[in-house]
């Protein structure tokens, strides 16, 4: 029941958070969403306008910090894939009293399909974007970029050649590479409990 009563409020924080970030966004609304179930799914509108690759990201990534900092101060960690490319959502009712929402495009089945199945394995709290359709100017821009705003916050992760990682919970791009250490070392840890337990030394201790 435990488990169940945390499932639960992680969900109502998602929703709570989610509405709340969005619908805050004021005149220049740019990021919209749709959260169905354990998951949200959240888009840019070009609303017939120009498209602005970067400054579409640049939108995007701040609501997705806001969401995951709101969601880690109250003990919940999010895992995010984002993909580039065309997505369509239609509310469509196919009769009175039930509903059925449809959802179109190669930008949410890459990003559902990296979040479920992705290689390596996404990890509790990591944001990252697949590089696969990615603009060249947008990977340009983040190869080129060493100062701290959000663009110095993305980089390629050893080990990975398929993504570029945002890193939303640091304030500073020199932190990156501490925030990397210090993430591994508590998997090691997390590895070292594991192997202790099958090796069985904490059931020889209670026997001795």
């Amino acid at each position: 029941m435990g488990d169940e009563r945390k499932a639960w409020k992680a969900l109502d924080r998602l929703y709570e958070y989610g509405y709340e970030i969005l619908s805050g966004q004021g005149d220049e609304r740019r990021v919209d969403g749709i959260f169905v179930s354990d998951s949200g799914v959240l888009f840019v509108r070009r609303n017939n306008q120009i498209p602005r690759t970067s400054d579409d990201l640049v939108s995007l990534l701040i609501v997705l910090r806001r969401i995951n900092k709101r969601m880690l101060d109250n003990g919940f960690m999010l895992t995010t894939s984002i993909a580039y490319g065309r997505f369509r959502y239609q509310e469509r009712i196919e009769f009175r009293g039930i509903g059925k929402n449809a959802v179109y495009g190669n930008a949410y089945v890459s990003a559902f399909f990296d979040n479920e199945n992705g290689k390596p394995r996404i990890q509790p709290g990591q944001c990252r974007m697949i590089e696969r359709d990615l603009p060249s100017q947008t990977k340009n821009r983040i190869a080129q970029t060493q100062s701290d705003n959000i663009f110095g916050m993305i980089k390629k992760r050893e080990g990975d050649s398929k993504h570029y990682y945002y890193y939303w919970m640091v304030d500073h791009c020199n932190e990156i590479e501490g925030f990397e250490q210090e993430y591994k070392d508590t998997y090691s840890l997390k590895y070292a409990g594991m192997l202790k337990a099958l090796k069985g030394e904490g059931h020889q201790r209670y026997m001795q």
